[in-house]
């Protein structure tokens, strides 16, 4: 952080780095805000070596989406501090307490702090976590296409990953690790077949790892599955600390608890919006870059008719 946004009043700060927060910080630079990024630096994709499915961007490195983002915003004299915001309050405003010993002032704010995936503790799994260790078919599927995948059951709710990844590759394994087989419904066990996945009974122990790739699973029992791809489901753990100090409302989720918004973001607490991964599990890049669109193009009407009914008023 530098001297300049200490103490500083801003139109906005926006909460967050990654594409939310740069797309809302974009949309208040030009709309002429005083706006301030403050961003800790952990984007949830780091892992990623690449991201797919956004329109022009399809397979670029994460940290170049990042940096060309950072530099569009400062064309705006959109500022930026790296550093962490560890606590928000509000008063006539709201006052964001920093890290690195700063503080800034906002009328209004935009949280997208996104979330931390917490992985199944097997080892080998966090080491390749974004190479062959998957869990986002949506987003790597087509470059493992037609390998042999396998699938970390966590729940019984794995089935669904399992049976989705099978639009990828004929040859799909259903670890069931934790998961026992009488879990699974009649109806699960007949499409998993209908997909042609195997189901594969007894706890993971660790992978097999050669040459700085995945081959296989080993299982408690010593027995070793051939497979060079693993798709597994993240416990996702949201970030919304900052949220829950300023009362806003959370709404549970089987992937959480998230705040409840209206659809620009708005949470329960007035002048404050949430994006991305800050309001759900399954918002890609792209979805997060237009929600953090809409957020700010809120708070500019928000913000212009407050300034009018203030010129109004007598």
């Amino acid at each position: 952080m530098t001297e300049t946004h200490a103490h500083t009043s801003h139109d906005v700060v926006v909460v967050g780095g990654g594409a939310a927060g740069l797309s809302a910080a974009l949309v208040l630079g030009r709309a002429r805000l005083r706006t301030l990024v403050v961003d800790a630096g952990e984007p949830r994709n780091a892992p990623s070596s690449h991201l797919q499915g956004y329109l022009s961007r399809d397979g670029m490195a994460p940290a170049d989406f990042l940096a060309v983002g950072r530099e569009e915003i400062a064309r705006y004299g959109v500022q930026l501090a790296e550093d962490r915001v560890t606590d928000l309050t509000r008063d006539d405003g709201f006052t964001v307490t920093l890290a690195g010993g700063g503080t800034a002032r906002a009328r209004r704010l935009v949280v997208a702090t996104g979330l931390k995936d917490e992985l199944p503790e097997v080892p080998g799994v966090a080491e390749r976590f974004g190479r062959d260790v998957l869990h986002c078919p949506f987003c790597h599927g087509w470059e493992v296409r037609d390998r042999a995948f396998g699938v970390l059951a966590s729940s019984a709710a794995s089935v669904h990953q399992a049976l989705l990844v099978s639009r990828w590759s004929k040859d799909v394994t259903l670890f069931l690790h934790t998961v026992a087989e009488a879990d699974l419904s009649d109806l699960d066990l007949r499409r998993l077949a209908a997909a042609g996945v195997d189901v594969v009974p007894g706890e993971v122990a660790a992978l097999v790892v050669e040459d700085d790739r995945l081959t296989g699973v080993r299982l408690a029992d010593g027995s070793v599955h051939a497979r060079e791809v693993l798709f597994v489901g993240p416990r996702p753990l949201p970030r919304t600390g900052l949220l829950e100090r300023l009362g806003a409302e959370l709404e549970e989720t089987p992937f959480g608890a998230y705040p409840v918004v209206d659809a620009t973001g708005l949470t329960s607490v007035p002048g404050v919006w949430a994006a991305g991964n800050a309001i759900g599990f399954s918002e890609q890049v792209i979805h997060a870059a237009s929600g953090g669109y809409r957020a700010a193009a809120a708070i500019v009407g928000d913000l212009l008719m407050e300034d009018l009914d203030a010129a109004v008023t007598p």
